[in-house]
């Protein structure tokens, strides 16, 4: 990456998560952090000075001034800023999920297409440092079970838990298993919020594989976990910790690194052939998740090149996250005509 050359960025929102945006674009070397905009221009003002820049009084004269934006704004309003955006000629992330409806992702993806423009969205989970740890093993999961709890916090209760926290895990199954979904199944339960604050779903593959997605907003402790099961491997990723556990089982030839567990099992067979489950734990450490994201989707400007997750990708996600909603509300109507609740 060039670095004479940066980006002239700027910032759409700047509640809990923009101020994090603004935070780190402030310290990517090839981004220049133009200033920000939020409709609460003290907020604005508070951001603005604890990372030293400006604030712009709408939005209209943010975009004058730069070459791109995030926006991080309230998911209602993240089509009508994009839009404009890419109208204008501007490269554009926007936190996920992309847009409200799948028809609103789509225009916004043709826009950014139709102008040469990148697109990136906001799903950090694929920069995790526990996902990024696998580098160099070949998932090929048949099998996955996916739990991401959180306790209770009123931000993000503006929409269901599908949009809200399983969308993360959705994007990533489907970055993973190389198919098409055939079928869904699933439920959920508004306990304090007006919509599902918990919500369980399982998705067919064509391919044959499974995923059975958990997401609540309404545990007692947080866990982001993952488990793909796939031929001769299991394996465990921590997104809250940011750490993998891969089990393998092997030919007992190759040594064992120090920091591996291993033990032998004999598998039935006429040759009596013993393999290994073999241990490792794996991490990358010193990486932020949303520095890194920010700073790919810097570089795919200043290099032309196709962002890390496209406004495609990000589509595909919601309307698998929609057609869930969608067997919720059924299981719903089930339960009131049979439990009359």
């Amino acid at each position: 990456m060039s670095s004479e050359k940066k980006v002239a960025i700027g910032v759409v929102g700047v509640g809990h998560l923009g101020r994090w945006h603004t935070q780190q674009l402030s310290r990517i070397p090839e981004a220049n952090l133009v200033g920000v905009y939020d409709i609460d221009s003290s907020r604005a003002r508070e951001v603005a000075g604890a990372f030293h820049t400006r604030t712009f009084p709408n939005f209209q004269d943010l975009l004058r001034h730069t070459e791109a934006l995030s926006i991080v704004t309230p998911t209602t309003t993240h089509f009508q800023y994009a839009m404009e955006a890419l109208q204008a000629g501007k490269h554009v992330f926007v936190e996920k999920p992309i847009t409200e409806t799948v028809a609103q992702g789509e225009e916004l993806v043709a826009a950014a297409r139709e102008r040469g423009l990148k697109l990136q969205v906001g799903h950090i989970e694929r920069f995790n440092p526990a996902l990024l740890a696998l580098e160099g093993i070949q998932l090929r999961p048949l099998f996955v079970e996916s739990h991401r709890l959180s306790t209770f916090h009123p931000r993000g209760t503006d929409v269901a838990v599908v949009l809200d926290l399983m969308i993360h895990d959705i994007d990533l199954i489907l970055s993973l298993v190389d198919s098409p979904v055939r079928e869904i199944h699933a439920s959920g339960v508004s306990i304090i919020s007006g919509s599902e604050d918990i919500a369980n779903c399982r998705l067919d593959f064509e391919n044959g594989a499974v995923a059975n997605v958990t997401a609540s907003r309404i545990s007692n402790r947080k866990m982001r976990k993952m488990r793909f099961f796939q031929p001769n491997a299991y394996i465990s990723v921590d997104f809250l910790e940011g750490f993998s556990e891969v089990y393998e089982l092997v030919e007992p030839s190759r040594k064992l690194s120090s920091e591996n567990l291993s033990f032998s099992v004999p598998l039935p067979g006429k040759d009596g052939t013993a393999r290994e489950i073999r241990y490792t734990r794996l991490e990358k450490k010193e990486i932020n998740p949303l520095n890194y994201e920010l700073s790919l989707f810097i570089n795919s400007i200043l290099q032309d090149t196709e962002p890390p997750v496209t406004g495609e990708e990000a589509v595909r996600a919601l309307r698998v996250a929609q057609s869930i909603l969608q067997k919720i509300d059924e299981h719903a109507q089930l339960v009131k005509k049979h439990w009359r609740v």
